[in-house]
């Protein structure tokens, strides 16, 4: 099959100067993409969104010429994930002694690329690896579409099927990169059946798995930390800003239950810290100086959590890693191992994990014998775990083992006070930008607001307001621009007197105001004090 002339190696890391700055790229996953075709060009066009958070190239291969290329590097070179689709990916994943993540289409992806296809032929064909796609009768006789399905194994499969339909007069064939490569050379059109999004996930995906998994030591390089924070943690109590009475006492719990290394839940809405929290005990418990393993049950898939975390045998599955692989859990020996939205774990893993904490030893995935383990567990959740044991979604006996020390953390509403302060903090903390501050209207502004999103959306809203106010104070135009639904609900909420609710001009005045910005609706908004949104609606109302 032609390759893509283009170059193998589009996002190689660039050259440093400065020493630090190397280091620093270093401790970012390293994935390689491997693909042919089309999808090639897919994965480049947004391999971009991800390159401050991993080292990312894409090679242009396929099957044995890159089992070949990729075994000569892996012995100078490392890398955490591949990513790679179709027949392509599996033949990869059985001669690869690495973590390889598929791309796989979805329901969505097939139906634009069917509507697609359909606007080209009436008859279409549809070529997808090893399975034929579920439901999929139901699906064609729901539309009323004339398609005609194949699966394929090996690419000589995909070849012969596409002729196939072609000769069935399939104008537009539906499927992966080496099919519509084969569509094309037989003179019809080829439509991918892969989107944006799904190669978007499978980034995700990939991210997930490298920040969870370390691998082996090796003489090339060091073992990575199989944690997003090592031994040595980078946050304390002290990193807990706020002098209202709820983080105060918060701060001295901590210290309490940091030195009586027993087991831990936090409780609390998304965003209010919880993994700071958790990162904070360890740092005053007598593990401080052991290994921290955090990892998120809810972001994993099923079919790879159990391995993830408890490690498995040297073949104890076709693709394992020669010699097994450690667990998480046993990588937090001695250490503490967090948990987090511990309410998402499958049914099947609460058992395993409630034998871990019972008997304080860990069985390998294919092994006959358990290896002791000495950790501490720290779980968090969102979730009523209580209510959710009660209609049988979670074990209650894993409840009351977790349930032993419990910190409920506040919602950023329920202590308000401090947010002036992490307001503050956080626009100091961005040393790339110099401004005074925030106004004091702008201050109220923020202070007025529910916080659905608690600490991380302040965070967030800050960090957009500093860009679009990269010198100078920030007042309630910017973070009207930054974020319309603080002044929105601040308007609905404010009492009539308060100066967060302006008076609505007449329309003369709102003219003029728009004749002295030359027409620019933003920059009138601005001078007037109110966000575009509500400009817009004194011009309709006026």
């Amino acid at each position: 099959m032609q390759r893509d002339p283009a170059v193998k190696h589009v996002h190689r890391l660039p050259p440093q100067s400065d020493a630090a700055d190397w280091s620093a790229a270093r401790d970012r996953p390293v994935i390689w993409t491997i693909s042919v075709s089309r999808l090639s060009r897919l994965l480049r066009d947004i391999t971009p969104e991800f390159d401050h958070r991993a080292q990312i190239e894409t090679i242009n291969l396929g099957f044995e010429e890159a089992v070949s290329y990729l075994q000569q590097r892996l012995r100078t070179e490392d890398c955490d994930v591949l990513i790679a689709a179709g027949s392509n990916g599996a033949y990869l994943r059985s001669r690869i002694d690495k973590p390889l993540v598929l791309i796989r289409p979805g329901g969505f992806d097939l139906m634009q690329a069917l509507s697609q296809a359909h606007r080209l032929s009436p008859k279409i064909g549809l070529v997808t690896h090893e399975t034929e796609v579920p439901v999929f009768a139901e699906f064609q006789a729901s539309f009323g579409l004339s398609i005609e399905q194949r699966a394929f194994v090996t690419a000589e499969d995909a070849r012969m099927h596409v002729a196939e339909l072609v000769a069935k007069d399939c104008r537009a064939i539906v499927g992966t990169g080496m099919v519509v490569d084969f569509a094309e050379q037989a003179g019809v059109a080829g439509i991918m059946l892969y989107s944006a999004d799904t190669i978007r996930s499978a980034f995700e995906s990939a991210l997930d798995i490298a920040k969870m998994v370390g691998d082996v030591d090796t003489p090339r390089r060091p073992r990575r930390p199989l944690s997003r924070v090592a031994a040595g943690q980078r946050y304390s109590s002290r990193h807990l800003l706020g002098d209202s009475p709820a983080m105060q006492a918060l701060r001295e719990r901590i210290v309490t239950f940091g030195a009586a290394d027993r087991t831990v839940l936090i409780t609390g809405d998304t965003g209010t810290g919880k993994e700071l929290v958790a990162q904070a005990l360890h740092a005053a418990s007598p593990r401080q100086a052991a290994p921290f393993i955090a990892i998120n049950c809810g972001a994993v898939a099923e079919s790879l959590l159990e391995s993830e975390l408890f490690g498995y045998d040297d073949g104890a599955f076709t693709g394992s890693r020669r010699g097994g692989r450690v667990g998480l859990i046993e990588a937090a020996q001695h250490g503490t191992l967090f948990l987090d939205e511990i309410g998402e774990m499958p049914l099947a893993l609460q058992t395993r994990l409630l034998r871990v904490l019972e008997e304080r030893e860990v069985t390998r995935v294919g092994a006959s014998r358990p290896t002791p383990v000495d950790l501490r567990v720290i779980a968090a959740t969102h979730c009523d775990l209580d209510a959710l044991a009660s209609s049988g979604g979670f074990r209650r006996d894993l409840f009351y083992r977790l349930n032993v020390l419990r910190l409920r953390l506040p919602a950023l509403r329920d202590h308000a006070d401090d947010i002036a302060m992490l307001a503050q903090a956080f626009l100091r903390s961005d040393a790339r930008r110099a401004r005074d501050g925030f106004d004091p209207d702008a201050i109220a502004l923020l202070c007025r607001y529910r916080w659905p999103g608690n600490v991380r959306e302040l965070r967030n809203v800050v960090e957009r307001a500093a860009v679009l106010a990269p010198k100078g104070s920030i007042g309630i135009a910017v973070l009207a621009e930054a974020a319309p639904e603080l002044l929105t609900e601040a308007e609905a909420l404010a009492p009539g007197g308060s100066p967060l609710r302006r008076a609505q001009p007449d329309r003369a005045s709102l003219q003029n105001a728009l004749l002295a910005a030359g027409g620019d609706r933003r920059l009138a908004a601005e001078r007037l004090g109110v966000s575009r949104t509500t400009l817009w609606r004194w011009l309709r109302e006026a």
